[in-house]
């Protein structure tokens, strides 16, 4: 790392405009970029992580107006920069990764087009040397088979190569500054772990200067040299990485690192003499917590919560989807993604489903609820209701990831929310509106709210009506695809706090899908560990992730650990 500063911002102020009154997001912010570092920020959403990003790309919405503040990138004071000049310096001296590539990739163009779309726009070659170059960046970004990857549509990759096709965009034009805005969102241990390790080799390699937005704690301390923590449009505290995480000097500081969820300790004797030590280094020092100051939700629980009687017992079952090749008339493909899983939840339990992304998590989920309907194999639900009679048993309801993208955003939270006991029926006007009044109540919100748009809410607002929609009709077990994967620490456990009370209060069973190993521990029971659509482990939490068996579990345990 040089001491040549490629990046200077001082004193930039951004706000909105509201009433007449103009509203900073981000206030009187300065800080720099040195060459070849790597600088982590971190920050709850609405701090202005991501708005100071996108005012050095020049990416700002047309909403947002800059108020006051300089931004030097390698002497070009981009402020004053016309579109021409800021046009032909993104990709070529500076790019960035956004969060979701699925929303950022063209959906009706190949991969190959968009990846060298950017290499068209900053140099001139023939059309073969395009492609050559084109499928140099994917094999560097890590994609195997880059050759097909070429030629295929976004919604054909997995997550993590989506996010490596991103990359590989990002970086083939050789830009001396990359942003990566939360790019290891929602993927899984063990593609976040690759995700990262090639960024650092991005850095490494090229010499790459990296700003690395994440609400992950962990991530920023794992790859970074610098941080910087954001509150409220404020520069809170910023030092070295791993010496700001050991030892926070301001309250907000300490108050996001007592949010993450405590690592757990991997027993001696698991791994290899090296991946012992590893482990051993990593468990002591996992990012300073105070465990004392941490959400402790298993104080929640109570010794008998989990009863033996089975509340849903699948059996030996097959899911299908089926995607169709190209041409008008061709036949559709039928592909199995998940392969005899067998297993139970019992009363009042919470069942962890972990794996990598496309191994079947999520299909499986789909096909418990009802949404993916080409499966073989049995899903019975006892409801303990109603012994006599279980096809009166409320169907297992789900809680998406994305609530944004899960809940109608052109009606109100009160329509949304009544709308699943219109659809029952059996209810008088006035029981509908008592029983969302109750229910929003219990998530932790107001009456006020249901009058709002699902725009209108926070993150942590909008999981918590997804939550309530779930809870509407007093299901017994509720399916939750990855509930906190995009939330930060500190609405991650507040929202992880309000599924304990909930469990604890009317005794629910839960089927918890996460990448996130650490809420897993915290959270779950008994956890079922999914490799190419296969269950190849099924053990009481603890003694999974202190003594796991299958090499597959061993591996995701040792991607979960920090650096």
């Amino acid at each position: 790392m040089k001491d040549e500063m490629i990046l200077k911002i001082e004193e930039l102020t951004i706000g909105f405009l509201r009433l007449g009154k103009m509203n900073p997001v981000v206030d009187h912010i300065s800080f720099s970029l040195k060459e070849g570092e790597i600088l982590g920020i971190v920050g709850e959403s609405g701090s202005g992580k991501t708005m100071s990003a996108l005012a050095v790309m020049g990416l700002l919405p047309k909403a947002a107006h800059i108020i006051s503040g300089k931004i030097d990138f390698m002497g070009k004071m981009l402020l004053d920069a016309t579109e021409n000049e800021l046009r032909e310096l993104k990709g070529s001296s500076m790019a960035m990764i956004f969060q979701e590539p699925m929303t950022s990739f063209n959906p009706i163009l190949t991969i190959g087009a968009q990846v060298e779309e950017m290499l068209r726009l900053h140099t001139k070659c023939d059309n073969k040397e395009y492609r050559n170059r084109t499928i140099t960046a994917l094999l560097e970004a890590g994609l195997p088979g880059a050759e097909s990857v070429y030629g295929k549509y976004p919604h054909q990759l997995s997550g993590g190569m989506r996010q490596r096709a991103m990359i590989a965009m990002a970086m083939i034009a050789g830009p001396r500054l990359l942003i990566a805005d939360e790019p290891t969102t929602a993927l899984d241990v063990t593609i976040q772990d690759k995700i990262l390790r090639l960024l650092k080799k991005i850095n490494q390699t090229h010499g790459t200067s990296i700003i690395l937005i994440s609400h992950d704690l962990g991530v920023i301390k794992s790859i970074c040299n610098r941080a910087l923590v954001m509150k409220d449009g404020h520069i809170e505290e910023e030092g070295p990485a791993k010496e700001l995480f050991l030892n926070p000097q301001t309250t907000y500081t300490k108050e996001l690192i007592a949010a993450v969820p405590v690592t757990w300790r991997i027993k001696s004797g698991q791994f290899s003499d090296d991946q012992k030590q590893k482990s051993h280094r990593n468990s002591e020092k996992s990012i300073g917590i105070n465990t004392s100051e941490n959400l402790d939700v298993n104080s929640l629980e109570s010794e008998d919560k989990v009863s033996e009687e089975n509340l849903l017992r699948v059996t030996e079952l097959n899911v299908f989807y089926q995607e169709r090749t190209k041409g008008i008339f061709s036949k559709k493909l039928h592909h199995q993604v998940v392969k005899d899983a067998t297993f139970t939840i019992k009363k009042g339990e919470s069942l962890g489903i972990v794996g990598e992304s496309g191994c079947g998590k999520s299909s499986l989920a789909k096909a418990i609820v009802g949404l993916n309907k080409d499966i073989q194999g049995t899903i019975t639900i006892l409801s303990s209701r109603n012994k006599n009679n279980q096809s009166s048993a409320i169907r297992p309801q789900m809680v998406f990831q994305d609530p944004y993208g899960s809940l109608n955003p052109v009606k109100k939270i009160g329509w949304i929310m009544e709308e699943p006991l219109k659809i029952k029926g059996g209810f008088t006007k006035e029981e509908r509106k008592n029983k969302v009044l109750e229910v929003i109540s219990q998530v932790g919100l107001k009456e006020k709210h249901l009058e709002r748009y699902v725009s209108q809410l926070s993150g942590g607002q909008r999981q918590r009506i997804a939550i309530a929609v779930a809870l509407i009709l007093n299901p017994e077990l509720i399916i939750l695809d990855e509930p906190v994967s995009s939330l930060d620490v500190t609405v991650q456990a507040q929202i992880l706090k309000l599924l304990k009370e909930l469990q604890q209060k009317y005794h629910l069973s839960y089927l918890f899908i996460s990448h996130d190993l650490n809420v897993i521990y915290q959270v779950c029971d008994r956890v079922c560990v999914m490799y190419q659509g296969e269950i190849v482990e099924t053990r009481n939490t603890k003694e999974l992730f202190n003594d796991p068996i299958h090499e597959y579990s061993k591996v995701l345990l040792e991607a979960a650990l920090p650096e």
